[in-house]
């Protein structure tokens, strides 16, 4: 084959070495065994304490996932305060603090301390040094009731920070509604406020300058 003028002669280079290019995941299985073994040898080590720590609940940034909530990296030191947990005893307990996170409403604030509240009412504290407890310690019938907790510390159930409204019949005004309109004039009105205001100054002094 021939190609027209000064042109490049065509040449397919089909005959790729395709092995050097591909990745195979044959060690998969055995670095799942190896995660489940890490997994309850951790467990055993930290036992009778929870595997994992507890986390708050944050919201999710942007604007379009903002109504919607999810486990955060750890509490702020104003929650813990608010709480009554000083930050040193707080990583003994199982508690995770996150030193960069900023509380921005006071609705985060009480939501993570009813958090905290709710994990100290569940926990079960065991004593250093059972021959002298102090003071918030557990019992001996209480340590042994106390299990360990293999998943997360208190999940969340709902993850949206906004109720959500039961369904219902749409009303005689929501039907005859128009979005769009509304919109528009919502938008127009806002373009030509100071135009409008600044003619209606003019025409009411045009109107004294009359009288």
């Amino acid at each position: 084959m021939t190609g027209k003028r000064n042109n490049v002669i065509p040449n397919g280079h089909f005959h790729k070495d395709w092995q050097r290019y591909i990745k195979l995941w044959f060690n998969q299985p055995m670095r799942k065994k190896r995660r489940h073994l890490k997994r309850v040898e951790k467990a055993k080590k930290v036992a009778p304490r929870p595997i994992k720590m507890l986390r708050p609940v944050v919201s999710c940034p942007s604007l379009k996932y903002n109504a919607k909530l999810r486990l955060g990296r750890g509490f702020t030191l104003e929650e813990l305060k608010q709480a009554g947990i000083p930050k040193k005893l707080a990583k003994t307990i199982g508690i995770a603090i996150d030193y960069r996170r900023l509380n921005k409403s006071v609705d985060s604030i009480q939501r993570n301390v009813r958090r905290l509240k709710v994990y100290q009412s569940k926990m079960i504290l065991f004593p250093l040094n059972p021959k002298k407890p102090r003071v918030g310690d557990a019992t001996a019938e209480e340590m042994k009731l106390a299990t360990q907790l293999r998943g997360i510390v208190m999940p969340l159930k709902n993850r949206s920070s906004r109720p959500r409204e039961a369904a219902r019949v749409a009303t005689k005004d929501e039907k005859d509604f128009e979005a769009k309109r509304f919109l528009r004039k919502t938008r127009g009105d806002h373009k030509y406020k100071g135009a409008r205001e600044r003619k209606a100054r003019q025409e009411a002094e045009a109107a004294e300058k009359t009288k």
